[in-house]
């Protein structure tokens, strides 16, 4: 194994074949350079069995030789290398070694390379080797091919970046530490401190997993009923779990990933610095035959802030979803520090933030009590409150959210919400964080104040993409990506050249142009350009296979059980409607109102029998009921009419992030219930106790009243069921209240008090299917309605489900349950539509 020297700015490191040399601007980093153009982690130098070689880790600006960028290149003495430019950037050169060549120590700190400062008059010079084309001004029609760019010379051929295996712990990344696994040895991994290996991170359960190291030679996964899940080269482990290790399989818990090299331990712990690319992202809809996301190929470096902008229709929520996983790509793959999302989405969902243009959390609850019921859904179950809320003070802190955190979120201004939001999303330390127009709405000081906060969370170690439609503070960002119509890149690299690439003086003239000019070859001129060799280039030499797969749901953990988390959200819940002042006024008086308005129907005799002269019959009595069973048909599906539409952004986004979708709707039927019941009361008070009663009723016989107050509980609770599915088919709030009318009319005419529904052939069958036929039934069965209502100059027609048996209140009774049920089965079905695609099982 040959010597090898390296040399940058006057020093040199002799380079040791046993180990490899991270080059960028890390100062942990083996070689240290404080050039802009320089990423993080850009290269490695290393020794791969026959000979050394440079490797290019996905850098923004690139690695060059001989003036042409490379991906990897085999290292001899003369060989000379350019980072971040091919001709003014840091100047790697390699020599024979020689014992005259002092050694550099690993870990000495090595002097900034003052020489190459940040401005470097780079960004003039890109300009000028980009070729940029003359502007199209308005009225003239641009040239049928891209204009013509000068092809850089000699260029090889692309290679795309290191794939890695099925769990790769991010292919430019040293190990954090090493762990010896000893045969017979059993290594147990979590927060406590008893476990031989301690992971310090509150999405790890106390007593997570172990390996076990057998004496065949053999190595062993074992899940101990983790919250969060243990993951297998990216696939989830079935709770208790277990699964033998292959060499160089991988092991993610929380955020750290274990690999097995030989009988060690190799652990990579994700601290935010990631990178993150998307190759040939494409999306096709109605079978394939419409494209509304074409070839999209981009890379992200670690710790930047990246802008994505383009005219309405040009596919950035498209983009936007296929990057986060939410609805993969028909073509295409979004790789996570060199990791296939699509494929490790179960594991690496937890690493990802989102942040959609709407609230995610609920606005009525003050800062910190929303984000430490947050903390309690999305940590583990055996996380302490103190953890929890320790975490929640350092995200407030960090902010500068503290002195607001006792107001409610609907008195905060937009910047201030949307600081919320994104608070929430920091609760869990993603490294990736999407954000969909936060600056939606929001004034000009607004909008620089949410750009300055993501600038900072970039600072401070994640990568930030923002889709916007403000083009103020682009400045900002370290790269934007314009998108064209017909969801193509028309520009992917530094926001302050983008304008001069363009040939245009503002934003809204190269918005105008996109306009003016649908059919231009906006993608073709990108590619074309001397932009596109610089920074996307070797994306798109990869050609990553068409998906023929869809993640599968990772449903078989989540951070809380089915029932703590139905437990929580009912106090989230509640917490909701005792400080919505409005909604709790309404549902005191709505039912109070409605009592009082069937109070004002005459009836001497009440409910009761009538003279016996007329036979005992009393004609008011079915127009009672009918008032109190529609108005407890109404009152119980406004209660739930708005409720899934209005929290469906929170729901989607909880969903993805481990939430149980019978637990959510649990939650609401629980909460609810208890309202709609306490409604069903009061209206059977108002209703029924100034009122003569039968004398009897059929199962409970000295209590008829009793009876028919359950009767009108329990429709309240199916309505209420029905107001549900009305929220989960609706696509808007504003389509709820004419179908709530209308439910409520179609109620009304189908009770059988209004007119003879037995007897009538497909009548009869569908008021079968309306809760109020069944609820007039089981009070009328009550109060004997039949007798009540009986016409003397008529042969006595009885309805069979009015009888006054025990036998036909049940039956009545089953029926509302049944329709209940049923409904819940189809809002269940339904909630799916809600939730992220690859989410829906």
């Amino acid at each position: 194994m040959p010597e090898l020297v390296l040399e940058l700015n006057g020093q040199t490191w002799i380079l040791d074949p046993t180990r490899s040399y991270q080059v960028g601007r890390d100062p942990q980093g083996d070689v240290v350079l404080q050039d802009s153009r320089v990423s993080w982690r850009h290269a490695t130098v290393r020794w791969v069995g026959q000979g050394w070689i440079v490797e290019d880790h996905g850098s923004t600006n690139g690695t060059y030789a001989q003036g042409q960028r490379v991906q990897h290149l085999p290292l001899g003495p003369g060989v000379v290398v350019h980072l971040g430019n091919a001709a003014d950037g840091p100047r790697l050169t390699f020599a024979a070694g020689g014992a005259h060549v002092p050694h550099q120590q690993q870990g000495q700190q090595y002097p900034a390379q003052g020489q190459y400062p940040a401005q470097a008059q780079y960004p003039a010079q890109a300009a000028a080797m980009a070729g940029h084309p003359p502007a199209m001004p308005q009225g003239h029609q641009p040239p049928a091919q891209p204009p013509q760019q000068q092809p850089p010379q000699q260029q090889p051929p692309h290679q795309p970046p290191p794939q890695q295996g099925s769990g790769a712990a991010g292919a430019d990344r040293g190990a954090t530490s090493l762990h010896q696994l000893a045969v017979g040895q059993v290594t147990r991994i979590g927060r406590a401190l008893e476990n031989e290996l301690v992971v310090s991170d509150l999405q790890v359960s106390r007593f997570h997993a172990e390996f076990l190291a057998h004496p065949d030679g053999r190595f062993e996964i074992h899940d101990l009923g983790s919250h969060n899940g243990t993951y297998v080269n990216g696939q989830q482990l079935p709770k208790n779990g277990r699964q033998y290790l292959g060499q160089n399989d991988t092991v993610g818990i929380g955020h750290s990933t274990f690999r097995l090299v030989g009988s060690q331990l190799q652990e990579y712990v994700d601290t935010g610095e990631v990178s993150f690319s998307a190759r040939h992202l494409t999306v096709q809809v109605n079978n394939n035959q419409l494209t509304i996301l074409n070839d999209v190929s981009f890379g992200v470096p670690e710790k930047s802030l990246v802008g994505v902008i383009g005219p309405s229709g040009s596919g950035k929520s498209t983009l936007l979803r296929a990057l986060t996983g939410y609805r993969p790509a028909t073509y295409g793959e979004v790789l996570y520090d060199h990791r296939n999302l699509y494929t490790h989405f179960a594991e690496l969902r937890h690493r990802i933030g989102l942040v959609p243009q709407d609230d995610i959390l609920h606005t009525a609850l003050q800062v910190r009590q929303a984000l430490r019921l947050a903390a309690k859904l999305r940590f583990p179950g055996d996380v302490a409150d103190a953890e929890r809320n320790a975490r929640v003070e350092e995200v407030l802190a960090e902010l500068k959210l503290s002195h607001h955190a006792e107001k409610r979120i609907s008195s905060l201004s937009g910047g201030q919400r949307k600081r919320v939001s994104v608070a929430l999303e920091l609760l869990t330390k993603p490294s990736l964080i999407f954000l969909d127009e936060p600056t939606s709405g929001l004034d000009p000081g607004m909008d620089r104040d949410v750009m300055q906060l993501l600038r900072g969370l970039a600072d401070d170690g994640r990568t930030v993409l923002v889709v916007t439609h403000s083009v103020a503070e682009l400045g900002l960002c370290d790269r934007v990506l314009v998108m064209a119509p017909g969801g193509g890149v028309a520009y992917f690299g530094p926001p302050d050249e983008a304008l001069n690439f363009f040939g245009y003086d503002t934003w809204a003239d190269v918005f105008s142009a996109f306009e003016n000019y649908r059919d231009y070859d906006w993608m073709g001129r990108w590619r074309g350009s001397q932009h596109y060799q610089m920074y996307a280039a070797d994306l798109d030499a990869a050609q990553p296979q068409p998906q023929q797969y869809w993640p599968v749901a990772p449903v078989q953990q989540k951070a809380q059980t089915w029932g703590s988390q139905v437990l929580t959200l009912m106090r989230r819940y509640a917490a909701v409607i005792m400080a919505d002042k409005g909604f709790l006024g309404l549902t005191i008086a709505l039912p109070i109102v409605l009592g009082l308005v069937s109070t004002f129907i005459p009836a001497d005799h009440g409910l009761g029998y009538g003279p016996v002269e007329n036979g005992g019959r009393n004609g008011d009595a079915s127009i009672i009921l009918l008032i109190l069973v529609v108005g407890m048909c109404f009152t119980g599906s406004a209660n739930a009419v708005r409720e899934l539409i209005k929290e469906r952004v929170i729901y989607e986004r909880e969903r993805a992030v481990g939430l149980s979708r019978s637990a959510y709707l649990m939650s609401k039927v629980f909460v609810l219930g208890i309202v709609t019941v306490f409604q069903g009361a009061l209206l059977s008070i108002i209703g029924f106790f100034p009122r003569d009663m039968p004398p009897e009723g059929v199962i409970i016989e000295g209590s008829p009243a009793l009876e028919m107050a359950f009767v009108l509980m329990v429709l309240g609770c199916t309505s209420m069921m029905i107001g549900l599915l009305i929220s989960a088919l609706v696509r808007t709030s504003e389509m709820t209240m004419p179908l709530l009318v209308m439910i409520s009319v179609v109620q009304l005419v189908f009770t059988g008090a209004l007119f003879q529904v037995h007897g009538s052939l497909g009548v009869e069958q569908l008021a079968w299917l309306m809760p109020s036929r069944w609820a007039l039934a089981g009070t009328g069965s009550t109060v004997d309605l039949n007798v009540l209502t009986a016409s003397p100059a008529a042969e006595p027609d009885p309805d069979p489900i009015w009888k006054h048996e025990a036998g036909y209140w049940l039956l009545d009774v089953t029926m509302l349950v049944l329709i209940a049920v049923a409904c819940g089965f189809l809002v269940m079905k339904f909630l799916r539509r809600h939730e992220p695609e690859v989410m829906r099982d």
